[in-house]
């Protein structure tokens, strides 16, 4: 399968996310060409900060494999990782990350920084950007301006 396969499975979830009224962004887990966790962020449902579409994703990997470690593991998510999500990547030993959309204010896997390439972690993971960059792009730019909209002056 091609990352765009499985970067379109990421956005459909962060199509639930931005529906929900949480920030859109949306993450899959692939070991083997099979999809094994999906997730979305849900800091607004959770009222909890670290609820991002990465780290849900993550944990739900862990238990379908009954492992921490996520080697063979390829994560796909919408926006490029912050700190926390970053952090998270190299801990869990995740095999690669393919994200879609830079993250300027944020991202740390390209944009600010590149915490899984780091050669002073552990361990390596090869990070890939822009990929369905534009309909990455697309879906967290609609909602930002519906926000804006919605925003009381």
């Amino acid at each position: 399968m091609t990352d765009a396969v499985f970067m379109r499975e990421a956005l459909a979830e962060a199509a639930l996310a931005g529906a929900a009224g949480e920030l859109p962004v949306g993450c899959v887990i692939v070991r083997d060409d099979i999809l094994i966790a999906r997730a979305h962020n849900a800091c607004e449902a959770t009222r909890d900060a670290t609820a991002h579409a990465e780290l849900l994703a993550i944990r739900q990997a862990s238990r379908a494999l009954g492992d921490w470690r996520l080697n063979r593991c390829t994560m796909y998510v919408t926006l490029e990782p912050c700190p926390m999500c970053a952090g998270a990547i190299v801990q869990a030993r995740l095999g690669r990350l393919v994200y879609g959309a830079p993250n300027p204010a944020q991202g740390c896997a390209g944009s600010l920084y590149r915490i899984p390439e780091d050669p002073a972690f552990p361990h390596f993971c090869p990070s890939d950007g822009g990929v369905l960059r534009a309909e990455c792009e697309t879906v967290l730019n609609r909602w930002f301006a519906r926000r804006r909209r919605e925003e009381p002056n």
